[in-house]
Parts: C-alpha cells; sequence; structure tokens
C-alpha cells in the first residue's frame, strides 16, 4: 500500500515535445494503486497517440468537448463529472498556453473545462523553453495560480528541446510522483477541524487626504500562510492591509486599511480560533490629528515639513489577555542584532514562537517570492534555520510546527 493507494487521479497532458514523459508517469501511478482518468488538449495528441495513454490506465482518454458528428456520447458533462470524481488533478506537461489559460479562466478544450469544474486540489509542472519560462507573463501567471493554492512542481534547468540550456524540463517522473505521494501522506487534512486566524500585508495610517505612512510589505508571506492552512483542512481567517492579491481559495477575507482597523478585526475573531499567526508589518505610529484635504507645501516654513505621530496601538500586546491555550506565532524583519531583537519580541510579545527573516539576505526581501526564515520558539527549544524557499514552502514548515503546538 502506498499513499497513492486507492486515489483518484485526473493526469491532465498539453502539447509539449515532454508528452511522452506522461506515459512513464502514468504508468508510475497506476503501478501504485493510483485509479487515473487522462484527459488531453487536442495539441497533445500531436505528440502522443491517445491510444497509449487509454492502454495504459485501462480508461477511456478524454480530450474532444464535443463528439464527432454522428455519434452520440455523454461527453457533454464529463467534465462536471469528472472535476467530482477526482482526488486530485494533476497536469504534466503544462504549457504556457494553458497556464495562461488557467490563470484568467478560459475553458475552451476539455482539460481547462475540468480544471474550472474541479472541487479538489490542483497540481501543475509545467515544460516548456527557457525563454518562455522566464517571461514576465508566464512568471506572473504561475505567481497567480500559486496564490490560488495551485501546486506548481518547478521545472528542472537542462538541455531543452530547442536545443539550449536552461530552465523548463519537466520534472522527472520519479520527483513528480514523490510529490503527489507527499500530497496524500496525510499533511493535506492534518488541520482539519482547526481555526487559524491569520494577518497580512501593510497598514496605511494617513498624513492628510492623499498621502500616508506604510511600509514595502506585499503581503505574500501571509497569504502563502493561509492557502497552505486551507489546503490542509482549517478553517482560515485572513485580516489583510492594502494589497493587490487575490483571495485564496476557501479562506474567509477581510480588508482593512490602518493599525486600529487591524486590531478590532482580529479582537473580533480572536475568541474564535485555536492560532493566531501575526504576519502583518503593522505601523508602529500614526499621525495624531491628519486633516481630511491636501496638506499644501505653501502651509510648512520653508525648508521644514512637520507632522505629529503618535504611537499605534500595540495589537499583540492587546489581545494577550486573551491567548489561554491559542497558539500565537509572530513575525520579526530586523536588520541589526537580527537573533537579539527577536528573542526580545519573542518574550515581550507572550509569543510561542516567532519566525524572523533579514530583508538584506538575497531572496528575502519584500515583495520577493522566496524567503530564509528562522524559527524561534519560547521555552528555548531549537530553533529551525530553513535555507531559502518559496513563501509558499516556507508557510508550509511553519504550519508543521504549529501542528507541533496543537
Amino acid at each position: 500500500m502506498t499513499t497513492i493507494s486507492g486515489k483518484k487521479i485526473i493526469l491532465g497532458v498539453c502539447g509539449s515535445i515532454a508528452a511522452y514523459k506522461s506515459a512513464f508517469l502514468l504508468r508510475e501511478l497506476t503501478r501504485k494503486g493510483a485509479e487515473v482518468r487522462v484527459v488531453m488538449t487536442p495539441s497533445a495528441a500531436n505528440f502522443v497517440a491517445p491510444l497509449t495513454f487509454s492502454s495504459l490506465s485501462r480508461n477511456q482518454v478524454h480530450m474532444e468537448m464535443f463528439p464527432e458528428k454522428g455519434r452520440a456520447t455523454a461527453a457533454g458533462t464529463w467534465h462536471i463529472e469528472l472535476g467530482v470524481w477526482a482526488d486530485l488533478m494533476l497536469v504534466a506537461p503544462i504549457t504556457a498556453t494553458t497556464i495562461a489559460k488557467l490563470t484568467y479562466g478560459i475553458a475552451d478544450n476539455f482539460l481547462t473545462s475540468i480544471a474550472l469544474a474541479l472541487r479538489g486540489p490542483l497540481m501543475i509542472a509545467p515544460a516548456m523553453d527557457a525563454d518562455m519560462f522566464i517571461h514576465p507573463a508566464t512568471s506572473s501567471n504561475l505567481s497567480k495560480l500559486k496564490e490560488r493554492g495551485v501546486f506548481v512542481i518547478e521545472p528542472e534547468e537542462g538541455e531543452l528541446a530547442s536545443g539550449l540550456t536552461g530552465t523548463g524540463r519537466l520534472a522527472e517522473v520519479d520527483k513528480i510522483v514523490e510529490k503527489v505521494e507527499a500530497f496524500f501522506d496525510g499533511r493535506h487534512r492534518d488541520l482539519e477541524g482547526k481555526k487559524i486566524l491569520v494577518s497580512a500585508g501593510p497598514t496605511q495610517e494617513a498624513i492628510d487626504a492623499v498621502r500616508f505612512i506604510s511600509n514595502r510589505s506585499s503581503g505574500k508571506m501571509g497569504f502563502s500562510i493561509a492557502t497552505a492552512a486551507a489546503q490542509r483542512g482549517a478553517e482560515v481567517k485572513l485580516v489583510t492591509g492594502p494589497v493587490g492579491l487575490e483571495t485564496p481559495r476557501s479562506v474567509e477575507r477581510k480588508d482593512v486599511t490602518t493599525a486600529q482597523e487591524m486590531y478590532l478585526a482580529l479582537d473580533r475573531n480572536i475568541d474564535w480560533c485555536d492560532a493566531l499567526i501575526m504576519t502583518a508589518a503593522v505601523a508602529d505610529y500614526r499621525v495624531a490629528a491628519p486633516p481630511d484635504r491636501k496638506i499644501k507645501k505653501s502651509e510648512f516654513a520653508e525648508g521644514e515639513a512637520k507632522i505629529d505621530l503618535v504611537e499605534n496601538v500595540d495589537i499583540l500586546k492587546q489581545l494577550t489577555p486573551r491567548k489561554g491555550k491559542k497558539v500565537f506565532i509572530g513575525f520579526a524583519l530586523e536588520t541589526d542584532d537580527v537573533l537579539a531583537n527577536a528573542k526580545k519580541k519573542l518574550t515581550s510579545k507572550s509569543l510561542d514562537a516567532i519566525v524572523v527573516n533579514n530583508p538584506r539576505e538575497k531572496g528575502s526581501g519584500f515583495g520577493t517570492d522566496t524567503n530564509k526564515v528562522r524559527i524561534l520558539f519560547a521555552g528555548g527549544g531549537d530553533d529551525v534555520d530553513l535555507p531559502l524557499l518559496t513563501k509558499y514552502e516556507v508557510a508550509q514548515r511553519i504550519l508543521d510546527q504549529l501542528k507541533a503546538f496543537l
């Protein structure tokens, strides 16, 4: 028995030179006990015949959205039926075209229609030329899909069909199978029944009617945690400052602007949750009395511009009296005396753990899709020092620690 045994998997195949590897992937999935239904895009049939996949899967291959003229079939609703049937949809290889279609909800073939009707999780393994993979459009589309909770198996570097060398090779079959097994190893539902409250993004404090004080937080770390927690079965509420990110699937979202608004939103939900993960970069100060109009430069003395600041609410300090048995995990972004300052915050905020990073480290700054963090624990447990990972994978590691607390 394997973690895949008995699982219902849709294997999507797109028109890529790497499509032949899907036959080997199909064989491995079925050998490990999965029930697999293959769905091909019309262009995929130019690379591998549908008969190959039907023979290996012992099931009909689905490709045409509508039957050929004169042939009656019940295929009209198969995209709905399969979308409900599957425990997982895996598209390997997936092309830049299909990535773009899934990003913007274009359902113009059987595969993309099923992906939109899918009730379960979606996993994709891109394969394309290196220049196509690093193109800003492809990068942006993949980022959007990740934000929605799509699992992406990153392509590998090596010689490509074009004869060039770069990143774009379909991940090896054993690696893809490993990712599928990891998904079904129980972790993906290990937070079922738990209620997790997450804060994310920056806050904005008005200077006047058009200007504000804020910071460079993109919200990606908090959104990744909310996405991963929902995928692992938790009930998730996300309180976010102003960001340009899509709401993760199955997550309840509340948008706020100021630190006070964020505090009130978290305060209303703190008794509901089992854990609070505080990733938001909350402004420490606000303007004492911001006018409801634009301040003119002429209102200040020449060469001077002064505004009066007052301290903002300390959200964690205000919520601590209601902590009880809840788990509180905080974040600290530090540029100097990183560990010392993080340990002070860990104690002063009554946290169970704190995740610290230094934006000066490569790949660990604001707005990136990666992060390099260290997790410190109250009580002096051994630190967890993580390498540079995607924020989604960092989120999973943080949730692994949260699971141990819960």
